[in-house]
């Protein structure tokens, strides 16, 4: 437990007060946000609010998570490693996009293809090298099973279909956070839930390890590395609440392409580790519906040069129809609070039915 606080506590205190340093060298530099012509009503007044924000998410995280580990002594793992530069990589990719949208002065960066590659090399590596790693128990860090609450043993991809799986998951909730990233505080706080979710999941898998000195207790779970994954998301939950302290309404930074990006590889990533793909769908609900609206908006134009929505990403949807920005934000939280409070209790529901048949 000590080390899961140690994360969070550093990562914390770094995002606080490393943001605002970021906020003073991003306005020197004019590293300020284009914003959609779409959206220029109601949101001209942050045109030029610095951007690029998640660097700071990155940084504590990091921070958090090393000094965890030389403060406990603990080792880091195959699985904290690569959920780590799974992040770091996508959020290099937002980095170059973010740039490249300052230095020309629009709001759009990376062409679809420079960022699909981005979003593939990263994926790709990381698929390949979460399937390899075993440790003494034989257990790697992602399986090539589908999963669930836990691995669904009938449903496997194989290796070569774990890669692509990993691509389409990758991309896909990289992509969902980046829709969500439109109004202040809305895809941090989210994800900040998120996170807390995971660090619950994953603390929950430790002290319920098929390979517990102890032995295997009934409903235990097949997962490697569950102290360091809880690490790694209590960091990551600990810089987006420090972060969301400078982002909620109004914004003094946004966390651009560079933190939305990256914490969507990160949602990702530790959906695999602990073997909880398909429930990430039901904790990041709101990420989900964000996703889907920008889907069915193109679907339903095409089919029918219609709009089914006044704007996808959902939310603006809400804002053109009067709603006020800050209502959006705490609603959609309030949406994303109650769906990861479902998954939690789908998790824990799953444990103790087991747990009670085997007993």
């Amino acid at each position: 437990m000590k080390p899961i606080l140690v994360a969070a506590a550093v990562s914390l205190v770094v995002s606080i007060l490393f943001t605002p340093y970021l906020i003073r060298v991003f306005s020197r530099q004019g590293f300020g946000q284009e914003i959609r012509e779409e959206v220029q009503s109601q949101h001209a007044a942050k045109r030029g609010t610095p951007t690029m924000g998640g660097v700071a998410i990155l940084v504590a995280m990091w921070v958090g998570y090393l000094v965890s580990h030389l403060m406990g002594g603990d080792p880091m793992t195959a699985s904290g490693l690569l959920v780590l530069g799974l992040t770091t990589a996508l959020g290099i990719v937002g980095f170059l996009d973010d740039f490249i949208k300052i230095r020309k002065q629009r709001n759009l960066g990376l062409n679809k293809t420079a960022k699909l590659v981005g979003q593939l090399i990263a994926s790709v590596l990381f698929a390949i090298l979460a399937i390899r790693f075993a440790n003494q128990n034989g257990v790697t860090p992602a399986s090539v099973e589908l999963s669930f609450l836990r691995d669904i043993t009938v449903i496997s991809f194989g290796a070569i279909g774990f890669v692509i799986f990993a691509y389409v998951a990758i991309s896909g909730w990289s992509n969902a956070v980046n829709f969500t990233d439109g109004m202040d505080g809305l895809a941090g706080g989210t994800a900040a839930m998120v996170l807390a979710t995971y660090v619950l999941i994953s603390f929950w898998q430790l002290r319920n390890d098929c390979f517990a000195p102890s032995g295997p207790m009934p409903g235990c779970y097949t997962v490697r590395d569950p102290l360091d994954i809880a690490v790694v998301a209590a960091a990551a939950m600990a810089a987006c609440v420090g972060f969301l302290w400078w982002n909620a309404a109004p914004a003094k930074i946004f966390m651009g392409d560079t933190g939305s990006l990256a914490l969507g590889g990160l949602l990702a990533g530790l959906s695999m580790v602990t073997r909880t793909e398909l429930l990430m769908i039901v904790i990041g609900g709101v990420f989900v519906v964000e996703a889907l609206s920008v889907v069915l908006q193109i679907v339903v134009f095409r089919s029918t040069r219609r709009r089914l929505f006044r704007m996808a990403p959902f939310h603006h949807h809400f804002e053109l129809a009067g709603w006020a920005e800050t209502t959006v934000i705490i609603r959609f939280w309030v949406l994303a609070g109650i769906s990861c409070m479902f998954g939690v209790g789908l998790f824990y529901a799953d444990w103790l039915e087991k747990a009670m048949i085997l007993k």
